[in-house]
């Protein structure tokens, strides 16, 4: 018989079915095995394989230069350590714009050779064309709208978006295409928390926000940016629950003190 308790999975029914009772849900990132596991065992409910890896990760200035094979990379790391959550992985940028076989193909290799459980990708309208296509291969969609960080080029800036009425009347209908393409879910960045009430009051679907206020359906946020291992990014919507940049900086200057004064290791510490 398993010592193990037999764990629930956290599946796309999962969150609609909390949607529907008002339950929020929560995601944070993850990239490397050992930090799933710990988030996994903390009941972290998805977790976003982010492109965001390309700047955490790989001290990239946008999240544009990661490459497909290396998100592949991540999430299999990721997958590797979870027990319970949902593994959603971002499409990285040029893996599904403008070519909905590519789109498809990309899709595919990252569920095959990462184990993961669903794909996001960033547009509306746009991709509507590639969200279709990977769908109906079985492959579960989550949306993402407002700012949508691999189009920074076109914006220019990392501002809130769709405060004009033009852009929010935009993101609704998108919003609306993507729940009737078959998307599970959808993630909104940065926008007025009165649009992200109305757009989550609106679908049937869960909505999971990250600076869009308090009425979105779930929250999202950057495991490096909680746990204060980022020092320079400071938005509004961030919350920090440590400061683990100096913590971490602390400790490793400790051991160098040690070390140097032949304090480390001791006479316990050696065989």
């Amino acid at each position: 018989m398993s010592i193990h308790k037999e764990v629930k999975r956290v599946t796309t029914h999962v969150l609609q079915a909390m949607k529907a009772r008002g339950e929020k849900i929560t995601m944070l990132t993850a990239y490397d095995y050992s930090m799933a596991r710990i988030l996994d065992e903390a009941g972290v409910d998805v977790l976003l394989v982010g492109d965001s890896a390309s700047n955490v990760m790989a001290g990239h200035e946008t999240t544009l230069p990661i490459t497909l094979d290396q998100m592949i990379y991540h999430a299999s790391s990721v997958v590797r350590a979870v027990r319970r959550a949902l593994v959603v992985v971002d499409m990285p940028f040029g893996s599904y714009q403008g070519n909905s076989r590519k789109a498809l193909e990309s899709a595919i290799r990252i569920m095959k050779e990462s184990g993961a459980h669903a794909v996001k990708l960033e547009g509306g309208s746009e991709i509507a064309e590639s969200v279709a296509r990977i769908l109906s291969a079985g492959v579960p969609v989550m949306g993402h709208l407002g700012l949508t960080p691999q189009s920074i080029y076109k914006f220019g800036t990392y501002k809130v978006r769709a405060r004009e009425e033009e852009e929010a009347e935009k993101l609704k209908q998108d919003a609306q295409l993507l729940e009737e393409l078959g998307c599970f879910a959808l993630v909104l960045e940065k926008i007025p928390a009165a649009l992200g009430k109305e757009v989550s009051e609106r679908l049937h679907i869960p909505t999971i926000g990250i600076g869009a206020g308090r009425h979105t359906d779930g929250q999202v946020l950057v495991t490096h940016d909680l746990l204060g291992i980022t020092k320079d990014f400071q938005p509004r919507f961030l919350r920090r629950y440590l400061e683990l940049f100096d913590t971490i900086k602390g400790a490793t200057q400790q051991y160098i003190q040690d070390v140097r004064s032949g304090d480390f290791p001791n006479e316990n510490e050696q065989y």
